[in-house]
């Protein structure tokens, strides 16, 4: 039998109008952001980024190196540019926007085989996609104010396209959609395709090994938890009511801020009466601080005694420069503030199952990187839901709880022990 021809790549023409739409609105986001941003911003998430890298214990490079170099020299170079010129900002940007790469990208789409409904669309860039990441995460609350072109808006992805949540238009982009469907939400200052990590990615092995489709929120992670939150839940009522085949089992994976967005959609969710909490099966919670990051929290100690905490130094920088997604990890915030006080604590629902991954950077349970880092970024007992006050305690049952000892808060996106606690949990009996 004859081998089907591959799609052909999107005409020139159309590609070309994509790519110069993308580099216009780029442009035209940097060039504002330009006037209103400082070098320190983007220094600060480096250095927190450098530190978390480097060896837990010793105090890192003060800046990072390869891709990730790359990105924070990128967004470095942006921010000098405060009061420079237009085409200032186009020279620096243009390695990263060039049409060039969407060109290159939409031919390697078309060779791949890549279904032809996603042929017109162009996966955005890595490099591209990951400078957006953080300059959201950081400032992505005054990008939405101001109506700037990079604000990203929220989507659900699959390999970097968004999806028009349609049942016919699902049909169309995801052929092979199953009845077990998996919605992965990443944390601050990252994106989708960070998922993937090292070579793996939790959503395609567990796609391979259990049937599950996956698909990717995408989303501005410097808005307050409780907006992403109401948005996801808008989504996500959208998303299953619109699943192209009868859904058998649902489940979220969250990671970081992720965890906190699934929890506050679930419980805004169920207050409006929507049908897509009762449809999840379970929700597994990847280095999620449930009651709140230290590192955020430390903004309000003195100067000196942040200076003094390797990880947390880099913070002192921000001082009130913050993203209210950022304060927001202050106590694990989910819901809007009332009467400018904090909402009263959102327990674990009784349903769906929820599971806790916690990661530690020490290599015993008493050892003081355990106790006081956590995997860096969380605290082990806010990982866990741990509480002294019983009711902010949330109770994961005990075979729904796992500890990784000498891991840090990035290593759960690549960790074998945690695919092995995801098969156990997303692949056993299903809720009747």
């Amino acid at each position: 039998m004859a081998s089907r021809p591959l799609p052909a790549p999107p005409p020139a023409s159309t590609a070309a109008r994509h790519s110069a739409h993308r580099h216009l609105s780029d442009l035209r986001g940097a060039t504002r952001l330009a006037a209103d941003a400082t070098l320190g911003l983007a220094q600060l998430v480096e250095a927190m980024h450098a530190r978390i890298a480097s060896v837990p214990g010793l105090r890192g490079p003060a800046q990072t190196s390869g891709i990730t170099g790359f990105v924070y020299k990128s967004i470095r170079g942006v921010t000098r540019l405060v009061g420079g010129s237009v085409d200032g900002v186009l020279g620096l940007l243009q390695p990263l926007l060039a049409p060039a790469a969407d060109g290159a990208a939409a031919a390697a789409a078309g060779a791949a085989g890549t279904a032809g409904a996603a042929t017109a669309a162009v996966p955005p860039p890595r490099e591209r996609e990951a400078i957006l990441a953080v300059l959201n995460g950081v400032l992505g609350d005054h990008l939405a104010a101001t109506g700037n072109p990079l604000a990203t808006p929220m989507q659900v992805r699959h390999a970097g396209l968004p999806l028009t949540l349609e049942r016919s238009a699902l049909h169309a982009a995801l052929p092979q959609a199953s009845g077990q469907l998996l919605v992965l939400v990443h944390g601050l200052c990252m994106n989708d395709l960070q998922w993937r990590r090292l070579g793996h990615d939790h959503g395609a092995a567990l796609a391979q090994e259990l049937g599950y489709t996956p698909v990717y929120l995408h989303y501005n992670s410097g808005l307050p938890v409780h907006v992403n939150g109401l948005a996801l839940a808008q989504q996500l009522q959208a998303l299953l009511a619109a699943w192209p085949v009868p859904l058998q089992r649902v489940a979220l994976l969250g990671h970081s801020m992720g965890g906190l967005l699934i929890r506050s959609a679930l419980q805004q969710g169920t207050a409006l009466g929507q049908t897509w909490p009762a449809q999840v099966h379970d929700v597994v919670f990847l280095g999620t601080p449930h009651h709140g990051a230290p590192l955020e929290r430390a903004g309000h100690w003195v100067d000196i005694v942040l200076g003094a905490t390797p990880y947390a130094a880099p913070l002192a920088r921000l001082g009130k420069i913050r993203s209210a997604g950022i304060t927001d990890l202050r106590h694990g915030a989910l819901l809007a503030p009332q009467g400018g006080m904090q909402s009263a604590p959102v327990p674990l629902p009784p349903q769906p199952r929820c599971h806790a991954v916690a990661a530690s950077t020490g290599a015993q349970a008493g050892d003081l990187k355990h106790r006081w880092l956590g995997d860096g970024l969380v605290p082990v007992d806010s990982a866990l839901g741990r509480h002294a006050d019983a009711a902010r305690q949330l109770d994961f049952a005990a075979d729904s709880q796992l500890v990784l000892h000498g891991l840090n808060h990035m290593d759960l996106l690549s960790s074998p022990e945690v695919m092995v606690a995801l098969r156990r949990w997303l692949g056993g009996v299903q809720r009747a």
